[in-house]
């Protein structure tokens, strides 16, 4: 198998790409609802919200932070996490823009 040329792709689709990436595993979307709907950020109560050991959610976190879909910040000897809601209002205008495509189309497709 041949190697991706990420430079054939524009800033904006790399980053769509990996937004969707870091999201594309059940333990993340569970995080971000989890992180969603607190008023706060959160520090350990993930692990106890989740069924999955503290080293995963530990390794989702880091991919989902790598990604941006979420930041944190150290208090004490705990990090606490938030969403970043930049990247999710990214991530929605990118889907309303294909919604808004496909409304625009034909609707015969395969």
């Amino acid at each position: 198998m041949g190697t991706t040329k990420t430079e054939d792709y524009s800033e904006r689709t790399l980053r769509m790409a990996a937004l969707f990436q870091a999201l594309a595993h059940p333990a993340r979307v569970a995080i971000l609802e989890q992180l969603a709907k607190s008023e706060s950020c959160q520090c350990g109560e993930l692990v106890s919200e989740l069924p999955l050991a503290q080293s995963t959610v530990s390794q989702h976190l880091k991919a989902m932070g790598n990604a941006g879909v979420i930041t944190g910040s150290i208090e004490g000897t705990a990090t606490c996490y938030c969403v970043d809601r930049k990247a999710i209002r990214q991530l929605v205008a990118f889907l309303d823009k294909v919604s808004g495509q496909l409304e625009r189309q034909d609707q015969k497709c395969c």
